[in-house]
């Protein structure tokens, strides 16, 4: 699968780490580098997945909440804070999220290794979760 990475300058560490891990596990990485700003990288990674609707997208800053914020401003896109696995798998499985955002001072290379797993392996179910993702494209 194709993934799309950025991340301000605090998130950059783990951004590079996330990307040699899932070069690793064989997924095509997409490196859009350290930019000045959060919000800067969340708007490269969201455009960049809506451009491309097979792939998905990880923004690192240092909290998660600032890239989060900038990304769920553009219209289609869905993503998400995340700091544990289970809700990396689930915000794809019931949301169709198709970018999560992490906090390079919440989760360490371990877990955001994990968490980037998980929420690759997931597939979105659609069916009933379906109302609410189309309620969701409405409001951006």
């Amino acid at each position: 699968m194709r993934v799309v990475l950025a991340s301000d300058p605090e998130g950059s560490a783990l951004k590079d780490d996330i990307a040699a891990y899932l070069e690793e596990q064989g997924h095509e990485v997409a490196d859009e580098g350290e930019q000045a700003d959060c919000v800067d990288a969340a708007l490269k990674v969201a455009h960049a997945v809506l451009d491309d609707p097979a792939s998905r997208g990880i923004v690192v800053d240092g909290y998660g909440a600032g890239s989060y914020m900038a990304a769920s401003k553009v219209k289609g896109m869905i993503c998400a804070e995340i700091s544990d696995e289970r809700s990396a798998y689930m915000t794809r499985q019931h949301n169709n999220a198709k970018v999560i955002c992490l906090g390079a001072q919440i989760v360490g290379p371990g877990l955001a290794k994990s968490i980037a797993r998980e929420f690759l392996a997931a597939d979105y179910d659609g069916g009933r979760h379906q109302i609410r993702v189309d309620m969701l494209d409405k409001m951006a």
